[in-house]
């Protein structure tokens, strides 16, 4: 009897297809080539994750696919499991330097776990295709405002009722499209924070990070579970990227805030064309 044709995972990492039972990443052979590629990999995204504030998986997760031979969903899981210790190194030279939030960082935390698996296990059997390119519209017109202003540095966001409430419902966007779209929640957390609640780019960044390691915990947990992570891999990346995160914040903190908007303003931009190429890849394939 003919065995049973396994299931195609989608294409560009979809989850709406991905279906109730993943299968588990392949493992790549490792040679001095994986070693080098991981280390670079991972000293890219510490870099971006200490200077922006955020998880560092949208550049680490397109640079293992290419040049790591990892699929999608293994290329994902690795870079979540890598910034856990890169948001340590990170979250905590900000809070040394008084740059995090810790009650704002709460509340968009609480939101945050709950959209992650929102995102992650109930929304991924819809059409994500008109969400996916609300999504992009939404980063792109974010992107624009932070070209509009100028962060100012040393302010504190004033916590009331409302506030909390829209901290808690901007986490839940912000968990809801890293389950949905697969990118990390900083990307879209720093510059709603600087743009809408007044922060200053280096609070936004730092509490940004108190956020991404709270829900890259709760997620790794989770493919651990299932057992999607290599621990072997996610440890490399997470090791260089952790060294390099020290450089990103000291960067951060150099940069000027006009100059900072800007180029979170680029990395937006990129994030928005990543996640517009999925789009149309999946359109394709349907």
């Amino acid at each position: 009897m003919s065995q049973p044709t396994p299931r195609p995972s989608p294409p560009g990492g979809s989850t709406e297809a991905a279906g109730p039972a993943p299968a588990r990443p392949a493992r790549t052979p490792w040679t001095t080539r994986t070693w080098v590629v991981l280390a670079l990999v991972g000293a890219v995204g510490g870099l971006l994750s200490g200077a922006f504030g955020v998880g560092g998986g949208i550049i680490m997760v397109p640079l293992l696919l290419t040049f790591a031979g990892m699929d999608q969903r293994r290329a994902a899981t690795t870079s979540l499991a890598a910034i856990i210790p890169t948001a340590v190194a990170g979250g905590a030279t900000y809070l040394a330097n008084g740059e995090i939030d810790v009650p704002v960082a709460a509340l968009v935390a609480f939101g945050g776990i709950v959209g992650s698996y929102v995102g992650a296990r109930v929304l991924r059997r819809i059409s994500l295709g008109w969400l996916r390119w609300s999504f992009v519209a939404l980063l792109l017109g974010v992107a624009a405002r932070l070209l509009l202003i100028a962060p100012e540095r040393g302010v504190e966001v004033d916590i009331d009722a409302r506030v909390a409430l829209a901290l808690v419902g901007t986490g839940l966007v912000m968990g809801v499209a890293s389950g949905l779209f697969g990118i990390g929640g900083g990307v879209f957390l720093v510059p709603i924070l600087i743009s809408v609640f007044g922060a200053s780019d280096l609070s936004a960044k730092g509490t940004s990070l108190l956020v991404v390691l709270a829900t890259s915990v709760v997620g790794t947990v989770t493919n651990l579970r299932g057992g999607m992570v290599d621990l072997r891999a996610g440890a490399v990346v997470g090791l260089a990227a952790t060294l390099t995160s020290f450089a990103g914040v000291a960067l951060a903190f150099a940069l000027p805030p006009r100059l900072s908007g800007v180029l979170f303003a680029v990395l937006l931009v990129f994030s928005a064309v990543q996640i517009a190429l999925r789009a149309r890849r999946a359109r394709r394939a349907a």
